[in-house]
């Protein structure tokens, strides 16, 4: 069966940009938080990518990746972003700000290329999941290429445990 593209998938190919396209069954009351994609996909928790948005005490809105299992630190989110403070955006907004539905929200074709910053640690990877723009698919690609198509900044993200 043909996989059917998706925004970010289309972003890439017209890029040129080297990626693999990944799907895994997905049920209307499964859970939909990275962990469980990690293990339904059987990849490493530290290879898996989750995004997430927030919001600036000014109004902006700042895009930030880390791996699944991790938490954000928002101080250091927010020292990062060069703002005084931020915060998680309402999941009731995800799909007005975005484009995308939680659990299908890919740092590639939101609605508008927001500021994006990725945890420092991703370059002890030499491949990365995030997800594809829908429930159900992945996109598998090198941090690198990901890093310089969409401008994104590395920093430390991770609130230690």
């Amino acid at each position: 069966m043909k996989q059917v593209k998706t925004n970010a998938m289309r972003l890439l190919d017209e890029a040129g940009i080297e990626y693999t396209a990944h799907s895994y069954t997905h049920k209307h009351n499964d859970p939909v938080d990275g962990i469980s994609v990690a293990e339904k996909m059987g990849q490493p928790l530290e290879q898996v990518y989750k995004t997430l948005v927030t919001q600036t005490h000014d109004n902006e809105y700042v895009v930030f990746m880390l791996p699944v299992a991790e938490e954000l630190d928002l101080k250091k989110c927010a020292r990062a972003a060069g703002t005084k403070s931020l915060e998680m955006i309402h999941v009731k907004d995800i799909h007005k700000i975005t484009g995308y539905i939680r659990g299908g929200c890919s740092p590639l074709g939101m609605k508008k290329d927001y500021r994006t910053f990725i945890d420092e640690n991703v370059i002890l990877q030499d491949r990365i999941y995030f997800s594809g723009g829908k429930i159900g698919v992945q996109i598998e690609m090198d941090p690198e290429d990901l890093i310089r198509f969409r401008h994104i900044e590395t920093a430390d993200l991770i609130k230690e445990k």
